[in-house]
């Protein structure tokens, strides 16, 4: 008899198949939300008097999945689109426009490659990057009124494509206009490439960087080490929040919306403070192509090598209607092509390795001491930026970029290289030992403010002579001289006199541009009483911005107006200033600056227009691009542009307004002492929130403008102290 064909074992073969898909959270949902809710059992949450979640779990994996949770509360329209843009599908949502910045991500990886990166990670690493799925998910389900643009649904291996700390990162510096010309077969442009590392801000732009500061006891009041974390970025790019778990997680700080490590922070034993390097750590290869037999192939030495080709289809929203457009891809050995130098393929090398940097950015987060943070350093997988670190030991540290490919000096990767001549190609990685690295100076203090580390620890600093130029490109700037001047002084610092040194209100810049404006009106003494009253208050200035300052006003418009419309030699802000001050024809500097005058009266009504009147913090609504508005509320700012010198960064434009609204600059920033106990303040630009309900979407923005930090709740005795709300991921917030 064929016992396959009897009724009961039938019946048993299906009761089998039915509860193997049940078991099977991607085959049932009840059963993915019963695992959902198993784990979000295991996780509180406790949001502090200014919001801040303080996520509590069993284990990493449970204050994963809390802490994306509590990110989605505070934005998900945030986590979302950084997660559209990584993984390569912007256009679906934001039009044709983001086409080709899709078309750089799969360039770099494709959905296929980021699933292979995810499967090949340790098993916990798998483990957090699925919590960090769950978590999310978990959110979307408990919340139906939330309506995603486009992700519906995250995934454990979209992680893999948003790796390495700073959303952009190596990857922004290759130009989507270069890829749009390369692919949409306008050949025949040629870009003027560079081939270093990461791209300065153009000259009217905000710096996009940081400044940090380590400082060892010999200069504390407690002779305990302290950190300045001082991130310059766009305004709400970064959340605070606080992730502990009974796996020795406790890290306090900054993370990038959507990741599931603290980016910038602190935890009781260590500080980590990441500052943009700009070293040179992406290079370009010239490639030099070959047709035979209607294939494609690239010399390298005296070999032709294939061509590598995908099919790659990318969907893009055109009105209403979502359209699809094919591109074939082509990639050497040094990476995928992405634009033409005259008749040249220009291949794009930088770090590519998903996987151990997103191992490095979370074991960063639990390192007890200067031995177990320089041993994850020697992952080498922190590319984009430098590292200024402290800790409870009293040691201080600075790491100059961290991934440095070993190349031929013979050749300068400034520039596109050949890429058919095998001596240009990168020959492993210099190891952590020839990297720039400061460790415990004796001056007892170390800064970066994006500029040379040849000055980072004053006479103390590394020797420019001992490194490969390609290490450390950078000149220095008007913050870097201001960190260094103030740091040279400073003695039995307390968190406060830290804060205070961080916005020291000095602009070093116009210590070097407004002598020369005034030299050239004495040398010429034009008769014009209004002039001579701007003069005067120029000449009488002590270059220190405050909201009153009616000089910070002129200076700020004719410093701009320098920039944008004076005769100058090509080169960096320092450069100019001085050609400005001593070399520029006195008669240019006296018109742009009656320009500058003219320009105040037409806008402000009068050109002695105090700063703060001209300099406002708005934020109306949580749209990723906010909208200004003259007649709505805003609040006097008494900081001004980095690019002068401002330690306090303050990135301010005009909307189709008239009064200039801050976006960039000083963000999260935080000050950490470290000793028996961890001890910090902090302040957000806004709040928490990007819901303009919640209580936490404005309440820090009068602290932000008058320089009001709060303190950081970090031990648990502490934080139940100032809990204002006490739940578990899908219940609503209660005391």
């Amino acid at each position: 008899m064929n016992y396959l064909f009897r009724p009961q074992v039938f019946l048993l073969l299906l009761f089998l198949f039915v509860s193997s898909c049940a078991t099977n959270p991607k085959t049932d949902p009840a059963s993915e939300v019963a695992k959902w809710e198993e784990q979000a059992a295991r996780v509180t949450i406790m949001r502090d008097d200014f919001g801040v979640p303080h996520i509590y779990g069993k284990t990493d994996a449970d204050a994963v999945f809390g802490l994306l949770y509590a990110q989605c509360e505070d934005d998900f329209n945030r986590v979302e689109r950084n997660y559209m843009w990584a993984i390569g599908r912007l256009s679906e949502v934001e039009g044709e426009e983001q086409l080709y910045s899709d078309l750089r991500a799969r360039l770099y990886m494709t959905e296929e490659e980021a699933k292979a990166e995810y499967e090949r990670s340790p098993a916990w690493l798998k483990e957090l990057c699925q919590a960090f799925a769950d978590g999310i998910n978990y959110y979307l389900h408990t919340h139906p009124e939330v309506k995603p643009k486009l992700l519906t649904r995250f995934e454990p291996w979209m992680p893999m494509y948003f790796s390495e700390g700073s959303i952009g990162g190596d990857i922004e510096s290759v130009s989507t206009k270069g890829i749009k010309a390369f692919y949409e077969e306008d050949r025949s442009l040629g870009l003027n490439s560079q081939g270093h590392g990461l791209v300065q801000p153009a000259l009217l732009e905000e710096p996009k960087g940081s400044n940090g500061f380590a400082i060892s006891g010999k200069h504390t009041a407690s002779g305990d080490a302290m950190l300045l974390i001082n991130p310059h970025t766009s305004f709400f790019f970064r959340g605070e929040v606080h992730a502990v778990s009974e796996e020795g997680l406790n890290a306090y700080g900054a993370v990038t919306w959507g990741q599931f490590f603290i980016y910038q922070g602190f935890n009781e034993k260590t500080g980590w403070m990441h500052t943009s390097a700009y070293a040179d750590v992406i290079d370009e290869f010239e490639e030099t192509i070959v047709r035979q037999d209607g294939k494609l192939f690239y010399r390298y030495g005296e070999e032709l090598r294939p061509v590598e080709t995908q099919e790659v289809t990318l969907a893009y929203k055109d009105g209403e209607e979502l359209k699809q457009k094919t591109f074939t891809t082509y990639r050497t050995h040094h990476g995928p092509i992405t634009h033409m130098n005259g008749d040249k393929w220009v291949a794009t090398a930088l770090m590519w390795k998903p996987v151990d940097a997103l191992i490095q950015s979370y074991t960063r987060t639990k390192k007890s001491n200067l031995k177990e943070f320089n041993e994850m350093m020697q992952m080498r997988t922190n590319s984009s930026n430098a590292t200024v670190y402290a800790d409870a030991d009293g040691n201080i540290a600075y790491y100059h970029g961290n991934f440095f490919p070993r190349r031929d000096t013979s050749f300068d990767y400034s520039k596109p290289v050949d890429g058919s001549n095998p001596k240009t190609d990168w020959n492993g990685l210099h190891s952590l030992d020839e990297t720039i690295r400061i460790m415990n100076p004796p001056n007892g203090w170390i800064q970066n403010c994006n500029s040379t580390p040849y000055t980072a620890a004053a006479e103390y600093s590394p020797k420019k002579e001992d490194y490969p130029v390609y290490m450390a490109p950078s000149p220095e700037n008007f913050r870097g001289v201001h960190a260094i001047r103030l740091l040279k002084k400073a003695e039995n610092l307390t968190l406060d006199k830290l804060i205070d040194l961080a916005y020291d209100p000095y602009l070093p810049g116009f210590e070097v541009l407004i002598p020369g404006l005034v030299k050239a009106y004495d040398a010429q003494k034009p008769n014009d009483p209004k002039l001579k009253a701007a003069i005067d208050v120029m000449r009488n200035w002590d270059y220190a911005v405050s909201k009153e300052s009616v000089a910070m006003s002129l200076a700020h418009f004719y410093a701009t107006n320098l920039l944008r419309d004076g005769s100058a030699p090509k080169g960096h802000i320092m450069e100019r200033f001085d050609y400005y001050a001593n070399t520029a024809p006195a008669a240019e500097r006296l018109e742009i600056f009656q320009k500058t005058i003219a320009e105040l009266e037409q806008d402000f009504g009068q050109w002695n227009t105090p700063w703060g009147e001209i300099n406002r913090f708005q934020r109306l609504t949580g749209d990723i691009k906010q909208p200004f508005n003259d007649a709505a509320p805003s609040i006097p700012v008494g900081m001004a542009s980095g690019n002068w010198g401002a330690l306090a960064s303050y990135g301010a434009n005009r909307y189709d307004t008239k009064r200039l609204y801050g976006t960039s600059g000083n963000s999260f920033v935080a000050v950490v002492e470290f000793g028996d106990k961890v001890k910090a303040k902090t302040i957000l630009a806004g709040g928490q929130s990007g819901d303009p309900s919640s209580p936490h979407f404005n309440d820090q923005a009068a602290r932000y403008a008058n320089v009001e930090f709060k303190d950081v709740a970090y031990y648990r005795e502490d934080v139940e102290k100032r809990a204002k709300a006490t739940y578990k991921p899908g219940q609503k917030q209660s005391k």
